[in-house]
């Protein structure tokens, strides 16, 4: 095992960014360090909860699509070679002018399709990559040494939030899990709080998630949640749905 001091390694090891040596080691040391193991259980379940949070369901019209088009599509057929010595016939020599013009149709109206599910599909990669982006740093968040996290329920208990903060990074980041969609117009803003001022930290659209903060700690006593304008406030215009302590 490395010289570390195991207590550092709870976030490592629900990471699963140990080594086996590592790995087998920190195993016999949770054995009899309560503190650890309660640390590894937290660990664990936000990183159950950062999986969970980014769950993405296919669109109810992919399924609708996909099945208006099986009457008109057919498996490729099978080749056939022709006999030696036997020739074409008129169709399969050359198509009718009608026909090709239907064809050229056909492909200029397919391609036109094609572009847009293309865009489409780039615009999904570039979400899914940010997206990703995101999920890596929060696990890198996680399995800093003096990692901590600190979880609450939304006002009303509906939806879960999770603080993840490293003071030695100087970094904290957050989880949501199941909270309201904001109304339309509006969005989740996260906050530092710096001793009862209210300090911008970034914007969440959505009631699932992961944002990892902007801005230093600081000194920050904790993080607040409200719900804003799109594009965010400079001041918390609502009273707050998260208070999260950095304890």
């Amino acid at each position: 095992m490395s010289t570390a001091d195991p207590h550092t390694l709870t976030g490592a090891y629900a990471a699963h960014a140990l080594d086996p040596d590592e790995s087998a080691d920190f195993e016999l040391h949770l054995t009899h360090c309560p503190a650890c193991s309660q640390e590894v259980a937290e660990f664990a379940a936000t990183l159950a909860r950062l999986g969970a949070a980014q769950a993405v369901l296919p669109p109810p019209a992919l399924k609708t699509r996909v099945l208006a088009a099986l009457p008109t599509l057919r498996q490729e057929a099978p080749r056939v070679v022709p006999a030696p010595g036997r020739r074409r016939g008129r169709l399969a020599g050359g198509w009718p002018k009608l026909a090709l013009a239907a064809c050229l149709a056909l492909a200029v109206g397919t391609g036109a399709v094609a572009v847009r599910q293309h865009q489409q599909a780039g615009q999904a990669r570039a979400r899914a990559a940010a997206l990703q982006h995101q999920q890596d740093r929060f696990a890198a968040l996680l399995t800093a040494p003096d990692a901590r996290t600190a979880t609450g329920r939304a006002a009303g208990g509906s939806g879960v939030g999770t603080a993840v903060w490293s003071n030695s990074r100087g970094q904290a980041g957050f989880l949501a899990s199941g909270m309201p969609a904001p109304a339309e117009g509006s969005t989740y803003q996260l906050w530092f709080d710096d001793s009862g001022t209210m300090r911008p930290a970034g914007l969440l659209p959505t009631g699932d998630g992961v944002l990892l903060l902007t801005g230093p700690l600081d000194g920050a006593r904790g993080i607040g949640v409200t719900v804003e304008p799109a594009g965010g406030s400079a001041h918390p215009t609502t009273p707050p749905v998260m208070l999260l302590p950095f304890t």
